[in-house]
């Protein structure tokens, strides 16, 4: 028996049904669950173009909605965000997580988890560089305050917080001409990973998820093999001066092969770290799913089950019941 992971997006409508359905059939695999990520948060961080836009600080480019620049007189030290929208959004899901926990739909012990996308995620792809890097500190400030709202609202024995590792992981595969590499990457996202988890106290549980995109379902890059995701995930562990209760990284649907699996071999996470492998995918279910887990054994004998990125983008509700129910088959022979 394996525990099982979801990473964020579910694609069904509230919060409510998230937790009555992944409770149902993962229940006994199950330590944390998000909300689902209903409404704007479906489209990740799109769900913050709208504030990026009304910042007085920066504005279009050209004639669409983004990418943004500073405007013409705005200081890089004057540049404020106000609520990002994240804590707002998780106090009520909240409040319909203690109802399905104390009905019996949750187990006693599960967690709430809240995923964030790092501010590198929001700023980069959406603000012109050099801009974006005048504009970055002082969003990453009101990310972390988002962070402390959170914490004021949630009882931290109950909350457990993801980081989404996209546009960084993408960076440092190299091969996505949007993120490309830069010089001192390494030490800017090694500093950048410090400062996010130092914001999450010792109570909460920490997570990082490690993406390759999810556009419509698919990656933007497939991932060669897994030696990016390791080099990643070692990059945060010997960083990151809290412990992480948990990793999570993607398996493509079509890598059975030891070649993919291989480099797990290198990980180095901190003692007490979860892995999740995101080795689910519906369209082939629980054989598809067994063989991936099969490979996987070779090279790291202990693992938890979730599928590759959330499952809602590119997805409906049924599909998303499919993804669930492969989870709970998987988690019972792994």
């Amino acid at each position: 028996m394996a525990n099982v992971h979801f990473v964020g997006s579910v694609a069904l409508d509230s919060p409510e049904e998230v937790f009555a359905a992944i409770g149902q059939h993962c229940g006994p695999y199950l330590k944390r669950v998000p909300d689902g990520e209903p409404g704007g948060r479906r489209l990740w961080i799109s769900f913050q173009i709208p504030v990026l836009r009304a910042n007085p600080s920066l504005t279009p480019v050209g004639q669409t909605i983004v990418p943004l620049k500073l405007a013409d007189g705005s200081k890089p030290e004057d540049i404020h965000f106000g609520e990002l929208g994240y804590a707002r959004e998780a106090r009520p899901s909240y409040e319909d997580f203690l109802t399905s926990r104390s009905a019996g739909q949750l187990p006693a012990g599960v967690r709430f988890q809240v995923s964030l996308p790092t501010p590198w995620a929001v700023v980069m792809p959406f603000v012109q560089q050099p801009d974006a890097r005048q504009v970055y500190p002082a969003y990453e400030r009101a990310m972390l305050r988002e962070v402390e709202r959170i914490l004021k609202a949630i009882p931290h024995q109950d909350l457990a917080i993801q980081w989404d590792v996209c546009l960084e992981m993408l960076a440092w595969d190299g091969r996505w001409p949007t993120s490309p590499p830069f010089p001192g990457m390494e030490q800017v996202f090694a500093a950048n990973f410090q400062r996010l988890a130092a914001a999450v106290p010792s109570g909460v549980e920490l997570g990082f998820h490690l993406c390759y995109g999810d556009l419509d379902a698919r990656h933007f890059v497939q991932p060669v093999d897994a030696t990016k995701l390791v080099e990643m995930a070692n990059l945060i562990a010997r960083n990151v001066q809290r412990p992480i209760q948990w990793v999570h990284m993607p398996v493509p649907i079509d890598r059975t092969d030891d070649a993919y699996f291989a480099p797990l071999k290198d990980l180095q996470l901190q003692p007490g770290t979860e892995l999740y492998l995101g080795l689910v995918h519906a369209q082939d279910g629980i054989e598809g799913t067994k063989k991936r887990i099969a490979a996987a054994k070779k090279y790291v004998p202990k693992f938890g089950i979730g599928s590759e990125c959330g499952i809602s983008r590119g997805r409906n509700a049924d599909l998303a019941m499919d993804f669930i129910k492969t989870y709970a088959a998987a988690a019972a022979t792994a």
